[in-house]
C-alpha cells in the first residue's frame, strides 16, 4: 500500500523549528534529528535510540505499567515521580510510621523496602511489523472479521518473533491501525522503596495547585532495581543484587535558562489529537461536563472527612489524588479547547481536507467522511453518555457498587463457565478485595454513593436506567443499602461468599446493594455496552481511514505523529515561559522563595517541614543553589501527557536536568489539540531533587553513587 511505504517520509517537519509531537524513538533519523539539532541539541539519534549499542531508551523503563522512570546510577537507582510511587508509600505507611507525612528514606541497602506487584518495564526493541500484521486483509470489507484476522495475525508475530527467554513480545497499533510495531521489552519485579521526601515536599500544594503554574512541587520518590546474579529479571529474593544497566542518567547541577533544549522520553498514555471537529464538540457540550460534575460531588464528601480524622486521610490519601487528578485535568482541557477555539481550527482542517481529496482525485474514499462522522457521533452520543455515566459511578467513585460490580461478573463466571471457573475466581476476587477494605470506610462511602446514585439516575440517559433508580428515595435508598448490605464490609463479603456456588448465589440475590448493582449492570450490558461497541468500532474504522488520508494527503513537511498509546516516545522542545492572558507572563522558573511565599502552618496542602525553613532561612542550598536562590521548577515546551509523568527531562548532551510531573492547566487540552502558545509541561528541578536528598535527608549515599555534573554544557 503507497501510503504505508510513505509513512517514513511523512514523519517530517519543516526546515524550520517547531515543536510538539510524540515521536516514535526508533524513527528520529532525518528530519526529526534536524528539528532537534536547529533546537539546540548536541546529541545523535542514535546516542537517543540504538538497538546494537547503549542509548538513552536503556536508561528510561515504565513504572508499574502507567509512569516513566529513569536510572541514574551504576547501581539500578531509579527514580520516578512522588505521586507514581504513593501507592507504595502509602501501603508501608501506618499511623506509626507516616511515611506520606514524614517521608522514607534507607539509610542502608538492607534498609531499601520491597513491593510485592511493583515492575519496571525496560524497552530493548522496537521493529516494524505493519506488513505481517495487515497480511490478508485487505479484501476483508466486514469490520469485524478484519480485526479477527489482525488479531490472529499480532498473535503470530507475538509468538513466533525472536527474543530471550525473560524478555516478552508485545504489538501495538500506531496511526489508527495503519501502522503496528513489535516491542521486545524485558520486565524487573524486585524494586524496593529507597527515598520519598514527606508529602509536604514531595504533594507541596497538593489538590489547588496540581495542573497549575507557578508550581513549587518536590514530585520524586526514589527505589531501586534488582536481579539475580546474572543481571536478569527475577522475583524478591534477599540474594538479589542492584540492577547493572545498560545506561544511566549523569545528573546536571550546571542550571537552565530560558530557550535551553529539552528532551522529555517516557510513555504517554493516550492522546486524541485527530479526533474530527464533531468529537470534541460532544466532549465539550456532554462528556466532560457529566464527569466533571460527578468527580466534584465524589471530592467534596472525601474531603470533608479527610480534614477531620488521620486516619481517613491515609486510608483515601491516594484515591482522593486520582480522582482529583482528572477532574482538574477535564475542566482546564475543556477551558483550553474553547479559548483557543479548537472545534474552529479543525473545521478548517476538515475542509481543507476535503479540497486536498477533490483536487488528488480522493473524493469517492474521503469525501462524505465528514457527514458519516457526524451521524455516528450522533448515534452513539446517549450511549457514550450513559457508557461514562456508569464508568464514572459505578466503577471509579463509589466503592461499594465497584466492589458489587465484581461480585456480579463472579456471578457472570458461574453462569456461564460453572462452579469450577466459580471457585477459582472466588478464591482470586477475595485475596484482591481484602487490599480494598483495607482502605475503606463506610460513612465517606455511603455519603459519595448518596451524592452520586442520585446523579446516576437523574442525569445519565434515563431509557438505559433499571426501573427501581427512577423517581426513587434516594436518601433512603443509602440508608437501606448501608444499613443491610454486607458489602460494606470485608468480613461482610466474606460471609457473602462462604459455602458452594449455589449458597453464594442465593445469598448475594438476597443482599440489597448486590441487588442494586445487578440491576444497574444488568440494565447497561444489555441497552448500552453492545450498542456503544458496534458504533463506536465503526467510528474507529472512519478513523482509520481519516487517518490513512492524513498521511496520504499531507505535504511531505507535515508533522504527523501517531497518537500516544503508553509506548516508549520522545517529545522535544525548550525552556519556556508563557502568557496564559492578556498582560500576565509566567516565567520559566520557581525558587524556594515561593514554597516560603505559599506556606500556611498546619494546612495539608500548603505545610512546610521545620527543616527546609531552617535550610531556606540559612540559605544553605550547598552546590545546588543558584545565585542565592533555590531553584525548584520548571516548564517547557514538550508535548507530555498522563503516562509521561516521571519521565526524565533531558539536556542538550544528554544528562537529567528535570523530572517532569504535570502541565499548566491552559494547556491540558494538548491531549487532544496541542497548541505551541500555551501548551507546557512542569518538571521539577533535579537540583532541587538532590537538595532534598543531601541538605535535607542527609542521604548523602544516594549523591555518592550519583555522577554529577558540575558545568553547564553550551
Amino acid at each position: 500500500m503507497k501510503f504505508l511505504r510513505l509513512l517514513v517520509l511523512l514523519l517530517v517537519i519543516p526546515a524550520y523549528a517547531q515543536q510538539g509531537g510524540m515521536w516514535i524513538p526508533s524513527l528520529l533519523k532525518g528530519m526529526n534529528e534536524k528539528e532537534m539539532k536547529s533546537l539546540g541539541m548536541k546529541m545523535s539519534a542514535s546516542d537517543i535510540y540504538d538497538v546494537n549499542h547503549s542509548s538513552l531508551k536503556d536508561a528510561v523503563p515504565q513504572f508499574n505499567g502507567g509512569c516513566t522512570s529513569e536510572v541514574i546510577s551504576p547501581n539500578g537507582l531509579l527514580l520516578t515521580n512522588h505521586h507514581c510511587g504513593y501507592g507504595e508509600i502509602q501501603a508501608h505507611s501506618t499511623v506509626e510510621h507516616d511515611y506520606l507525612t514524614d517521608g522514607f528514606w534507607a539509610m542502608t541497602l538492607e534498609d531499601e523496602l520491597p513491593n510485592p506487584d511493583l515492575e519496571v518495564t525496560f524497552i530493548v526493541k522496537i521493529e516494524d511489523v505493519t506488513t505481517q500484521v495487515l497480511n490478508g486483509t485487505s479484501t476483508i470489507t466486514d469490520e469485524e472479521a478484519k480485526q479477527k484476522k489482525i488479531q490472529e495475525n499480532i498473535a503470530n508475530v507475538t509468538k513466533n518473533s525472536p527474543k530471550e527467554s525473560w524478555q516478552e513480545n508485545r504489538v501495538r497499533t500506531f496511526y489508527e491501525g495503519n501502522q503496528y510495531m513489535l516491542f521486545v521489552v524485558e520486565s524487573y519485579t524486585d524494586v524496593r522503596l529507597v527515598g520519598a521526601p514527606p508529602s509536604s515536599i514531595g504533594k507541596f500544594g497538593s489538590d489547588t495547585d496540581n495542573w497549575v503554574w507557578p508550581r513549587h512541587t518536590g514530585d520524586f520518590s526514589m527505589f531501586r532495581i534488582y536481579a539475580d546474579k546474572n543481571n536478569r529479571p527475577a522475583a524478591y529474593s534477599k540474594d538479589n543484587v542492584p540492577y547493572k544497566p545498560k545506561h544511566y542518567f549523569p545528573v546536571s547541577i550546571g542550571g537552565i535558562q530560558e530557550d535551553d533544549f529539552t528532551l522529555v522520553f517516557g510513555y504517554p498514555g493516550r492522546t486524541t489529537e485527530y479526533l474530527p471537529s464533531v468529537a470534541v464538540e460532544q466532549i465539550l457540550s456532554s462528556l466532560n461536563p457529566a464527569k466533571i460534575e460527578i468527580r466534584d460531588e465524589a471530592l467534596k464528601v472525601t474531603d470533608s472527612f479527610m480534614r477531620r480524622d488521620p486516619a481517613i486521610k491515609i486510608q483515601y490519601a491516594a484515591k482522593y489524588a486520582r480522582i482529583a487528578n482528572y477532574w482538574k485535568k477535564w475542566i482546564g482541557e475543556s477551558q483550553g479547547l474553547e479559548k483557543t477555539n479548537a472545534v474552529a481550527a479543525k473545521k478548517a482542517y476538515e475542509k481543507n481536507f476535503i479540497e486536498q481529496a477533490n483536487k488528488t482525485g480522493k473524493q469517492n474514499e474521503y469525501g462524505n467522511l465528514f457527514n458519516e462522522f457526524e451521524a455516528k457521533y450522533n448515534e452513539i452520543a446517549p450511549y457514550a453518555l450513559s457508557r461514562d455515566y456508569f464508568l464514572e459511578v459505578v466503577l471509579r467513585n463509589t466503592e461499594l457498587l465497584t466492589v458489587g460490580f465484581r461480585l456480579y461478573q463472579l456471578e457472570q463466571v458461574y453462569n456461564m463457565r460453572g462452579e469450577q471457573s466459580f471457585n477459582d475466581r472466588k478464591g482470586n476476587t477475595l485475596a484482591a478485595l481484602e487490599g480494598t477494605y483495607k482502605d475503606f470506610n463506610k460513612n465517606v462511602d455511603e455519603k459519595v454513593f448518596e451524592k452520586l446514585i442520585e446523579l446516576y439516575a437523574t442525569k445519565s440517559p434515563k431509557q438505559f436506567l433499571p426501573a427501581g433508580l427512577i423517581n426513587a428515595d434516594y436518601k433512603l435508598l443509602t440508608k437501606n443499602i448501608y444499613g443491610e448490605s454486607k458489602l460494606t464490609s470485608y468480613d461482610g463479603v466474606k460471609e457473602l461468599l462462604s459455602g458452594d456456588a449455589k449458597e453464594v448465589m442465593e445469598k448475594l440475590n438476597n443482599d440489597k446493594g448486590f441487588q442494586l448493582v445487578k440491576a444497574i449492570s444488568d440494565a447497561f450490558i444489555t441497552n448500552v455496552n453492545p450498542k456503544y461497541e458496534q458504533i463506536n468500532l465503526e467510528i474507529e474504522a472512519l478513523q482509520r481511514t481519516y487517518m490513512k488520508g492524513i498521511l496520504e494527503l499531507s505535504p511531505k513537511d507535515a508533522r504527523i505523529f501517531p497518537d500516544a498509546n503508553s509506548t516508549l516516545r520522545v517529545t522535544y522542545g525548550k525552556v519556556k515561559g508563557y502568557s496564559p492572558r492578556d498582560a500576565v507572563y509566567y516565567e520559566p522558573v520557581t525558587y524556594l522563595d515561593g514554597v516560603m511565599e505559599k506556606y500556611v502552618p498546619g494546612d495539608y496542602e500548603f505545610d512546610v517541614p521545620q527543616k527546609l525553613i531552617e535550610l531556606y532561612n540559612k540559605k544553605d542550598f550547598g552546590q545546588y543553589g543558584e545565585n542565592g536562590k533555590m531553584p525548584v521548577c520548571f516548564i517547557g515546551t514538550n508535548h507530555t501527557t498522563g503516562g509521561n509523568s516521571g519521565s526524565p527531562a533531558i539536556d542538550a548532551k544528554g544528562n537529567l536536568i528535570g523530572l517532569n510531573f504535570d502541565r499548566v492547566w491552559e494547556g491540558t487540552m494538548s491531549d487532544i489539540y496541542y497548541d505551541p502558545s500555551i501548551c507546557r509541561n512542569i518538571m521539577v528541578d533535579m537540583r532541587y531533587v538532590l537538595f532534598i536528598i543531601d541538605k535535607y535527608a542527609g542521604c548523602t549515599r544516594l549523591i555518592d553513587e550519583m555522577e554529577i555534573v558540575n558545568k553547564r554544557k553550551k
